[in-house]
């Protein structure tokens, strides 16, 4: 969520009422929501509410899927499959942020957007197998899509990683991670899950990306407080191209 400050407890001391803040909370589709302090971080200037609302989650991560479980190197070949969603817009240009060559794989429809913010190159999984051609990655970042881990293997450097994305405290494509896990002792590649947390050290780092101009969320549309139900229908459906914002 952002949104500016009406009101702190009185023991807050890192914010204050008309303070413009990001960050993450239980109840954001509200006039009014709140959490602990160290849930938000100030607004950076060049962002828009909207684009800082698309921050957080998604944001998150994409950073820690990429930072602290495939440990992305500079000059590292990385690749995104469902670059152009969610996660994978942020993954796309955090790891460009790290020095990483960045490969995106989506639709055809998206091909332009995933160049736009930052693919060296693009996979148009309608026309391609990513898990088939002859380029092998450093680490692979899977936010979407069908390939087993065994098939995904093909893809690694004999010392690669595949990060599996769980999400934000439940477990999606838990059949994949299961696969992943009884696979994993018996190769070389490795391979990792995680569920990404919330936490102010992690909204910092992401503050300085959106204000240095490395990080520009994608947002697909934005929809009014009373059309809550039909933006998260369109979410749902799997089609969107970066996030999805209410706006109150």
């Amino acid at each position: 969520m952002a949104g500016q400050v009406e009101a702190v407890g009185k023991d807050v001391t890192c914010l204050e009422p008309g303070d413009e803040v990001l960050g993450c909370c239980d109840g954001a589709f509200a006039e009014y929501a709140r959490a602990a302090e160290d849930s938000f971080v100030l607004k950076p200037a060049n962002v828009t509410f909207e684009q800082a609302a698309a921050t957080g989650v998604a944001a998150l991560t994409a950073l820690q899927g990429l930072r602290d479980v495939g440990r992305v190197q500079p000059g590292q070949k990385v690749m995104i499959i469902g670059a152009s969603g969610g996660v994978g817009t942020f993954a796309v240009q955090i790891a460009r942020s790290f020095g990483a060559e960045v490969t995106g794989v989506c639709s055809t429809r998206n091909l332009d957007l995933v160049r736009s913010i930052g693919a060296d190159r693009v996979i148009d999984y309608t026309q391609e197998d990513c898990a088939r051609g002859d380029r092998q990655y450093d680490l692979i970042l899977q936010l979407a899509g069908t390939h087993s881990p065994s098939a995904l293997r093909r893809a690694l450097t004999p010392r690669g990683t595949l990060v599996l994305s769980s999400g934000m405290g439940r477990l999606g494509g838990l059949d994949r991670l299961v696969k992943a896990l009884v696979s994993a002792p018996f190769v070389s590649q490795s391979m990792r899950t995680w569920v990404s947390d919330e936490n102010k050290k992690d909204l910092v780092v992401l503050k300085g990306l959106l204000e240095s101009g490395e990080v520009t969320p994608v947002i697909d549309r934005s929809y009014g407080l009373s059309e809550a139900p039909e933006a998260i229908r369109y979410v749902e459906a799997g089609h969107t191209q970066g996030k999805v914002i209410i706006t109150v």
